[in-house]
């Protein structure tokens, strides 16, 4: 297998497809924003202009997309993949939806033979080539995609049945989002004790305390850093994820605690204008609140 497609060219699909490109793949890629495609044109990468003539040309495609909406419109939409794959082909949604989008997308290509798999992604662009994919669907279907997953990921997990993939993501995010809040917070509450939020960073980074996770090293250097644009993980992108792993918690019969409270925190960030910005800039809409 040599040709691979990938729908979705933002920070994350940028960061696959180049290393897919590495691995010597042929790789067919879709994307609505012109620029995005033009950049991984410039690495190697072959253009379609729809998501059914990525199908037309590859035997596997991994999606990286916003969330479900783009999900169901890229796969069944009126060009999407099913229009063109056949038996054998193999979809790999890396995005990050809830676990019933997975089991839905999954039921209506299996008839045409087409296999489905929700592989999200565990791991921050920097660290392409050491992601986690938990893995839903069926054994076979994931020994199919994890050679080719293995270009840019070191572990594929199988979880079970589909949607189980998104439901360990969902439950990731949830941490992800108690990280980025207290992270906020005390960098907020630092500033407002007249201790410097670079300072109590560079102490912090330097005590290797248990505390020190990869997660706020990113966060705290974009916090010293006054560095919010071009987002590794932007603030709507979370509130997305929190609302769904809310809602799947919910729906299991264990409705969260915490994560109600960060869901408000991150929503009172969006409302002041920092939706598209980086997760980090939350301490911002704290250290608002204070004064």
């Amino acid at each position: 297998m040599h040709s691979i497609g990938l729908l979705g060219a933002g920070v994350m699909g940028k960061a696959a497809a180049q290393k897919l490109i590495e691995a010597g793949f042929e790789l067919v890629v879709f994307d609505p924003i012109q620029e995005a495609l033009l950049f991984l044109e410039k690495q190697g990468a072959k253009i379609a202009q729809t998501p059914r003539e990525v199908a037309e040309k590859t035997q596997m495609v991994f999606m990286l997309l916003p969330g479900p909406v783009q999900v169901e419109e890229c796969v069944l939409g009126p060009n999407g993949l099913i229009k063109a794959a056949g038996n054998g082909y193999v979809i790999v949604d890396m995005s990050t939806v809830a676990p019933e989008t997975s089991i839905k997308m999954s039921e209506a290509v299996s008839a045409k033979g087409v296999e489905y798999v929700d592989a999200p992604v565990l791991g921050r662009p920097a660290s392409v080539g050491q992601w986690c994919l938990p893995a839903g669907g069926s054994q076979a279907a994931v020994a199919k995609m994890e050679p080719v997953a293995k270009s840019f990921a070191a572990h594929v997990c199988h979880i079970g049945e589909s949607g189980s993939g998104n439901t360990l993501k969902l439950l990731n995010q949830l941490m992800f989002g108690a990280i980025n809040a207290m992270t906020g917070e005390m960098m907020a509450i630092a500033d407002k004790m007249g201790v410097s939020p670079t300072l109590l960073y560079d102490t912090i980074i330097l005590s290797q305390a248990g505390t020190v996770s990869n997660l706020f090293k990113d966060l705290g250097r974009r916090i010293s850093d006054n560095d919010y644009s071009n987002p590794t993980f932007s603030m709507d992108l979370l509130i997305k994820d929190i609302h769904l792993g809310i809602k799947m918690a919910s729906q299991n019969g264990a409705p969260p605690l915490l994560a109600r409270t960060i869901e408000y925190m991150n929503e009172l960030s969006s409302v002041q204008g920092f939706g598209q910005q980086d997760t980090s800039v939350m301490w911002k809409t704290i250290r608002g609140g204070y004064r």
